[in-house]
This record gives structure tokens, sequence and C-alpha cells, in this order.
């Protein structure tokens, strides 16, 4: 209780003193217009402004600043996102509006992960279960908005050199008519192996004896090294419609996880988008969507970097090569129905996904037997939606909305979960209503009713790793129900030109959440059980004398096994961030320290391990002169030795007590972006 009252009475006595203030001059950053006036209290949003004055290596890493938002680190890229606790399918992660899903059973990339920071545009984070335009947005909704074409030309260029000689460079060119537009661009980036506070690799993590070791002529290759292309054109036949169709390729080569067992050899992704959009077309039928999409992503990992392939005539004791396929097409509606407006939209998607996993030690006789560890497995989706939002008053605005879909899945392959039941059919109703309220000008206050529902995903419900005891079985259960969310949120906003404050609160209890659990001593599979997360966020932004700024955000989640009557695995701790900033328009400096609290609520029954608090301080400056940018910065200035509770590695994948992957340590960088 000490640490948690220490923690929370430093960071408000901060963010008192700041609202202490006398009136300050009429000057702030962008973003306290932004979300002070366009986003409701539960959204957040990213620029692309705020990733490039960061060494983030990916949208992952970025979207850690924002309040809610944590990460599970694997290793120097490929951060996978978790928002108030949710992770993996509980949440959803779309680009334009497209489904995009990873190949790796072990989520090495993660969705998040084949979008390159150049294309991007801006982040929005929807939390809660009130994305009910899009299927299995259970705990919430990361929105990737990607770049447009403007008028005339226009063209970016970006390279950031940093620690650990990390090189990353793009360039976009667009032009555009009022008729027809068009963008290119292309990113490369590439690190070696980070350094943590100690002084050592983050690939020496493992004991001498440990046969998932990297190998010394490995253990400081390359980290990874991404290309990624992309292409947008754009047609307005009139000024109220727009057709527009986008594709997009990165490959990701040498991608090293030293959370897991296995390293990337290759990672491949192909995204073609289009949407078509039309508005005004009668006073009844404000606007219509089309759209149609297509994503790929072939992922093949191995141990061959390890020292347990080094006795192995075929280069590697274990690889497994994994594909995906997503397509899918949306229509949407927006209608003048009385004093408000109704959405209602048709949407379809169908994903395949198939893993194909060989070892050595599979069985004494049969070492190499494939195993079809996801066994072919096809996902089709059909749902439908409406929405209608109402303003009851000027201060007041009303808005519901539900969803029904119909969910089939079926495995063309054999493993022991698929030939317990072969296909499995869902049907899930979400449901929401918001209501904001602005008693004046400056105040807002939200309160959301939410139902979200998901239904299992693949590996949940037919992976299958088998081994021999006393080795770890990993295996899905057929058997799975769609988990459901009920969740009630409450915001408060408040914003003037001199500061900004969003609080939120928010409970969710869960019916049937898909748990990993111990079924054997030699047995990992999911369970479904009753569980409930609840917590708190904080932002804030004011605008001191001077051109100064002071900057606050606060988090906490914490979740409950109801069924086991212990704490929820996989949740973050109490962290928090204070940062002080002089921005004039042309310059800018800031100091940030970044606190976490030690996360003791963890769940014994996966020999989930406690994690030290910490706190590190960041340094970063910019100069702005017409089209020239540059950024630089020190991030954890001190070099601190720290771990984020999400990163290690656990069972399955261990028969012990998990690994865990520290943090980087002093991390320099410099970033010059030119646009005209």
């Amino acid at each position: 209780m000490k640490k948690y009252l220490s923690f929370l009475i430093v960071l408000c006595s901060m963010l008192g003193t700041a609202g202490q203030v006398v009136a300050a001059e009429n000057l702030m950053l962008d973003e306290i217009v932004v979300k002070g006036e366009k986003e409701a209290p539960n959204q957040e949003s990213l620029s692309i402004k705020e990733v490039r004055e960061s060494p983030a290596k990916d949208i992952g890493e970025a979207l850690e600043q924002v309040e809610g938002m944590d990460i599970v680190r694997k290793g120097a890229i490929a951060n996978d996102v978790v928002l108030r606790g949710f992770q993996r399918d509980n949440i959803n992660v779309l680009v334009d509006g497209a489904k995009i899903f990873g190949a790796c059973p072990n989520r090495m990339d993660p969705p998040a992960f084949h979008f390159d920071f150049a294309e991007v545009e801006q982040i929005r984070i929807i939390k809660g279960p009130y994305d009910i335009e899009n299927p299995g947005s259970l705990g919430g909704a990361v929105e990737i908005q990607s770049k447009w074409p403007h008028k005339g030309f226009g063209s970016d260029l970006n390279l950031t050199y940093g620690s650990y000689n990390a090189v990353s460079g793009s360039v976009t060119a667009s032009y555009g008519t009022d008729m027809l537009d068009g963008l290119l661009g292309y990113a490369y980036k590439r690190s070696d192996v980070p350094k943590s506070g100690n002084g050592k690799l983050i690939t020496d993590i493992y004991p001498a004896i440990s046969p998932n070791r990297y190998r010394l002529d490995t253990i400081d290759s390359k980290a990874y090294e991404i290309n990624t292309g992309w292409a947008k054109f754009g047609f307005n036949p009139t000024s109220t419609s727009r057709s527009e169709i986008s594709y997009s390729y990165q490959d990701a080569e040498h991608v090293l996880y030293p959370y897991l067992k296995m390293d990337a050899d290759y990672d491949r992704t192909n995204l073609l988008n289009w949407t078509y959009r039309i508005g005004k077309i009668s006073p009844l039928v404000k606007e219509l969507k089309l759209q149609a999409y297509w994503d790929r992503v072939s992922h093949l990992m191995n141990d061959s970097l390890r020292q347990s392939s080094v006795v192995q005539f075929r280069g590697f004791s274990m690889q497994t090569d994994a594909k995906t396929q997503g397509v899918g097409a949306k229509m949407q509606c927006s209608l003048a129905a009385g004093p408000g407006s109704l959405t209602a939209g048709l949407d379809y998607y169908d994903r395949n996904w198939d893993a194909l996993n060989q070892r050595a030690s599979f069985t004494m006789t049969n070492p190499f037997t494939p195993v079809n560890m996801i066994p072919d497995v096809y996902v089709d989706n059909v749902g439908m939606f409406v929405t209608y939002d109402l303003p009851l008053a000027e201060q007041v605005n009303v808005k519901a909305g539900i969803r029904g879909d119909l969910t089939w899945v079926k495995a063309d392959k054999v493993n022991t979960p698929a030939l317990a039941s072969g296909s499995t059919d869902f049907g899930e109703v979400s449901a929401n209503i918001q209501l904001t309220y602005k008693p004046v000008k400056e105040v807002e206050l939200f309160l959301g009713l939410g139902r979200g529902v998901r239904p299992p995903d693949p590996e949940e419900l037919y992976i299958d790793v088998p081994a021999a005891a006393p080795a770890v079985t990993w295996r899905g259960n057929p058997g799975l129900k769609p988990t459901i969310n009920h969740e009630a949120d409450l915001g408060i906003k408040y914003a003037t030109d001199r500061f900004y404050v969003n609080t939120s609160l928010f409970y969710s209890d869960l019916t049937d959440y898909v748990n990993f659990f111990q079924a054997s001593p030699s047995l990992k599979s999911y369970q479904n059980i009753d569980a409930t997360i609840w917590g708190a966020e904080l932002g804030s932004q004011f605008s001191l004398p001077y051109d100064l700024f002071l900057k606050g955000t606060l988090s906490y989640t914490e979740g409950r096994n109801k069924d086991g009557d212990r704490p929820l695995s996989e949740i973050p701790p109490l962290r928090g961030m204070v940062a002080i900033r002089y921005d004039n328009g042309t310059f800018f400096v800031e100091a940030a320290e970044n606190m976490a609290r030690e996360q003791d609520r963890v769940d014994s029954g996966l020999n989930e391990q406690p994690t030290a608090g910490w706190a590190t301080t960041d340094l970063k400056a910019g100069y702005h002169y017409k089209a020239l940018s540059v950024y630089g910065g020190i991030y954890n200035v001190f070099d601190k030795q720290y771990y984020n509770n999400l990163s290690y590695l656990r069972d399955p994948f261990t028969s012990g007590v998990g690994v865990k992957v520290p943090e980087n340590g002093r991390n320099l960088y410099i970033t010059v972006a030119y646009t005209f």
C-alpha cells in the first residue's frame, strides 16, 4: 500500500502544481486542441509527429506512451499491443479498416508489426467494446490510418540513426490533382542486438547449460532487417465521391526473438485494400462506403541460431512454416433518420491459417515428423451492425449500436483437437450505448455500457504441439465458447485553452474468458473461466507560462480469475509518466520520468513470477526550420536494468519458471526529416 501511495502522491502533486499556475500564454501544442475538441473521453490518438520524436522501432512500442497501453516485448522489434490488460485477439488491430492477421502461433508477428511508421498518418485507440462496426473488438480497437496524397507534389524524407547501429530510413512521394492522385513509399530498417542496463546483449539471457541459448557466433548478429514498399492511388469522379486502392509489401529477415525458442528466418506480408465512398447522395442517404481487402503473411521460424540446433544435420532441431490469408469486404451506409444519424453495415471476412511444425524430439523413432500445429483452419464471419447517433440537446448526445455475427470455423487437416471436432459454429451479439454530456463548454462527461463478444481463435481451438513427458504438450480445446465482455466506462474530460485533463474508470465482467491453464503436469491448454478486469487512467497536458508544457499519465489495471480465486495472468502493473517540455514552435526540449510499480499480482497456476518496479529518465529535443526537422534524444539516460512485466517466456515453451527479456539500456538516437 505504501508503494501505491508514494507513487500516486509524487504524480498527483506534480500535476496539481500545474493546475495552480497563473494564466499562461495562449500557446499550446496541437495535441491539446485535438484531444480537447475532437476525441471522446474513451478514445486516444497518436500522430506520426509524436512517433517520430521517439526512438520507437514499431507501432507497438510507440503506443506504449498512451495511457492504458502496454506491450509484450519478445526482442528488439515486433512488440505486441496490450490495451487495459486485453491482448491477442481480445483487441482488434485494423489498417485502414482492413483486418490483418499474424501467421506465427507464438505471435512473433503481431498485426501491428506488418505496417511501417512511414505509412502511418495517425493511430486511433478505442477503449472498451464500443467499436460496433468491426467484428471481435472485445476489449477495444487500434485503428491505424495510412497517409493519403494531397494536391500538388509532396515528399517526405526521414533518416534515423541510433544506438546498436539502428538505422531507419524512408521516402514517400505523392502527386495529386482534383481528380487523380497517387503516393509511393519505401522504408528500410535494421539494428544490431540491443544491450540492457547491465551491459549484456538482450540475447544473452539464458544459462550456460540451456539448449535455448544463442550460439557464440550468432549471439551478436543483427536483430532484424526489414524492407517495406507501398503505393496508393485515388480517383475522384465527382466532388463528393472517391475510389482508392493501395498495396503494401513488407519483407522482414533474420528477426531475433530471445523471448521464444525460435527466431524468424523471414516474415513476408502483402496487403491490398480498395475503398469507395460517395457522399450527399440524397437528403436521406448521407454517405455510402464500400471496401474490399486481401492480405497474406508467410512466416518461417526455427532454432538454427540456438545451441539446440548444433547437433542436427538439418541445421535446426525445430521449425515452423506458417501462412495466413485474409479476404474481407464491407458495405456501410449513413442515413439521415429523424433528428439523428443512422449507420448500417454488412461485412464479411475469411481467414485461412496453416502452420506445419517439425522437431527432432517429436518422438525417438520418428524425428522431424511433420505436425499440423495449426491444421489449415478456415474462419468465415458474416456480420451486420446498426448504430444511431442522436443529439438530445446541445449539450447531450446518445449513441447506441447493435451487432450480430455468425462465425464458422473448420479445420481442413488432421491433428488431435481437429479429430475431436472438425468444425465449430458460433453466433454472437454485441451492443453498446454511449452518453456524452457537456454541462459547460470545458467539461465533457462520458458514460458507456457495452457488450463485446469474440469467438475463440484457431489457435485456442485447434493448436497441437505434442510432446513426450516430462516435456509439456500444448493443445487447443475445440469445446471453447465465445468470450463475452460486459463493460461499464465512466470518463470526465476537462479542456481549456491552457490545459487538458482526461480521466476514466472501467469495469469488465468477463464470461467464458479464454484462459491459458495447466490441464495436467504435462499438458497446457485453454479453458473458459469467469473473470474481471477493472482499472483507471489519467492523461493530462498543461500549458504553462514561457512556452512550457507539463504532461502526465497514469494507468492501473487489475484482473481476477474468479473461478480460480487468484489474479488473472499477464496484467500490467501501475504505470505513470511525468514530462516537462519547452516548445516555442521552432525548438523544443523535453525531460520525462517513466515509472512502474512492482507487479506482485501474478498467476501462481502458470508459474508467473513477480516483476520489480522501476523508474527511467528520458531526454529529447528537436528543431524545426521550414521543411527541415531534426529530433534527437537519450532514452533510459541512467542505463537502468529493468523488465517489463509482460516480457518473459513461460509455459508451454518451458517446463519451469520463464526467462525474462530485459528492456533496452541507454539508447541514443537522432532523426532528420525533410518535407516538401
